[in-house]
């Protein structure tokens, strides 16, 4: 089987070359500009004395034992990893044994990241993870000079960070351009330090737009093919007119170097994050006091949705904007100031960036009918936790008590023994569910015994033969779904729609 490897090689190899020559052919009838386009040079010249690399350090306590020590944190394919690698593996311990003992004494760890001037005065964007924990931060410019900076203000869910130092000497700043106006297919520059080799310029196109990859509550990804590795962490990625449009943030990739699958923040995003982080030190994002969920299509169908958009409102704060202004649990958010909402994401990105205190229209169908509602938003505070509706996972083996039977459900109206055996507070109100067939649509949606159906069709229920009552005249008014909303113990709402066929 070995042997016959080099001869499959070189039927490889003289495979390739043939290709390889073909290509040739076609390059040399294609048009100059399909090899990419001319200014690339140009812009790079002209932009990249604002690129800088980021050095920082971090003192980490050292291990007993057989650990020999903190081994800096390069990026794989380093000068300078062969080097580190065999000075920590071959290192001994204290009293020339290679075990025991140990050196406990703490070390500093260092890792590379870029960024880019914004202000000449010395303001620098980056990642927030390139900058995380540091101890010291450093900047390092195109010509090798390196400056201490000082940490201006984080933002962890876009990953962004703000830094500024004092200049030796005058600055190129670059400016951001407008991220909305990107078209797929249209050629970015990536400039950054992969693998601590700085000043490095790649090229390719913006490859999709407005990605999601569940990386935190607003992404809106550019993603690019243009080659980002290791160390381009918070590098620019530029427009062909040489302005920032991107942060270079993120690769996905099997081996940890890049595969064409790339993504950077909007420059919407960052520039609006850099002027708070500026100005403020911290991020003040918009609230407007809902948790919200998906809009399925059966949930759609339930409200005379079509087609299915927006955002559900599955819950409502009692202290938040949204109460006061009559936003109801079962409304579905379409358009908030102005601007159409296709989904749960997009109404969270839209909150977030506008700004607290402002009064805004949002326009929410209620049964069917469009209504308009004037907001005041107020402020996101940092330790609220994303408001999402989340399924209750918890079941319970217990006599069911049933009264009724629907949807795949056994049915029992609330009473005092039900609520302490399932912990439902005395503010929730409903039917409970007291078991759920385990071949039903209800259990394929997650609800279990201990939930309580608060209204079915939007439209209040407080015992088993309510909801019997209800599901019975959907079927025969031809509806295929009903929408449920459900409580769990401690009042937590969300929709569920579930077949009634």
């Amino acid at each position: 089987m070995t042997a016959a490897r080099p001869a499959v090689s070189r039927r490889l190899r003289l495979m390739g070359a043939a290709i390889m020559l073909g290509a040739a052919s076609m390059l040399c009838a294609a048009p100059a500009f399909a090899r990419g386009p001319d200014g690339i040079a140009d812009i790079a010249e002209k932009v990249i004395d604002a690129v800088v690399n980021i050095s920082t350090s971090q003192t980490v306590e050292a291990k007993g034992g057989g650990d020999r020590g903190a081994m800096p944190q390069l990026p794989p394919g380093s000068p300078f990893e062969e080097f580190f690698d065999d000075f920590f593996k071959n290192r001994r311990a204290p009293g020339g044994g290679s075990k025991g003992g140990g050196d406990m004494q703490p070390r500093k760890t260092n890792s590379l990241g870029s960024g880019f001037i914004v202000d000449t005065s010395g303001i620098v964007v980056t990642n927030n993870h390139v900058i995380a924990d540091a101890d010291e931060i450093n900047v390092i410019m195109n010509d090798g000079t390196k400056i201490k900076a000082e940490l201006v203000g984080v933002d962890k869910k876009t990953d962004i960070a703000v830094l500024k130092f004092k200049p030796v000497k005058p600055l190129i700043a670059v400016k951001f351009g407008d991220s909305d106006k990107l078209r797929l297919g249209e050629w970015v520059i990536a400039i950054g330090n992969p693998f601590s080799l700085g000043g490095t310029v790649t090229a390719g196109i913006v490859s999709a737009r407005n990605r999601d990859i569940s990386q935190g509550p607003y992404d809106n990804y550019i993603q690019t093919d243009a080659s980002i590795n290791r160390g381009n962490s918070g590098g620019p990625l530029f427009n062909l007119e040489g302005e920032v449009i991107g942060v270079n943030t993120l690769i996905i990739s099997p081996t940890g170097g890049s595969i064409g699958l790339g993504f950077a923040v909007p420059s919407k995003t960052v520039a609006g994050v850099v002027d708070q982080l500026r100005q403020f030190g911290e991020l003040r994002r918009g609230w407007l006091g809902v948790r919200i969920q998906q809009v399925s299509d059966e949930i759609a169908e339930s409200l005379n949705i079509k087609p299915a958009r927006g955002a559900l409102v599955a819950g409502v704060d009692d202290k938040g904007p949204a109460k006061p202004a009559g936003i109801e649990p079962g409304d579905v958010v379409v358009k908030f100031d102005g601007k159409e909402v296709k989904d749960p994401k997009d109404l969270s990105r839209v909150v977030a960036d506008t700004a607290v205190g402002k009064e805004v229209e949002v326009v929410i169908i209620r049964k069917g009918v469009e209504e308009t509602r004037k907001v005041t938003l107020g402020r996101l505070e940092d330790t609220d936790k994303v408001q999402q509706a989340a399924a209750k996972a918890k079941e319970e083996p217990a006599e069911k008590p049933v009264t009724q039977k629907a949807l795949g459900l056994d049915l029992a109206t609330l009473s005092k023994d039900l609520r302490a055996k399932y912990k439902i507070k005395d503010t929730v109100k409903g039917v409970i569910v007291t078991g759920v067939d385990g071949a039903s649509d209800a259990a394929d949606k997650r609800l279990s015994a201990g939930d309580v159906i608060v209204e079915v069709a939007q439209e209040a229920v407080s015992n088993a033969a309510d909801v019997k009552k209800r599901v019975d005249q959907l079927k025969k008014d031809g509806k295929k779904s009903v929408l449920l909303m459900v409580a769990n113990g401690d009042g937590e709402l969300r929709f569920v729609a579930l077949s009634v066929q």
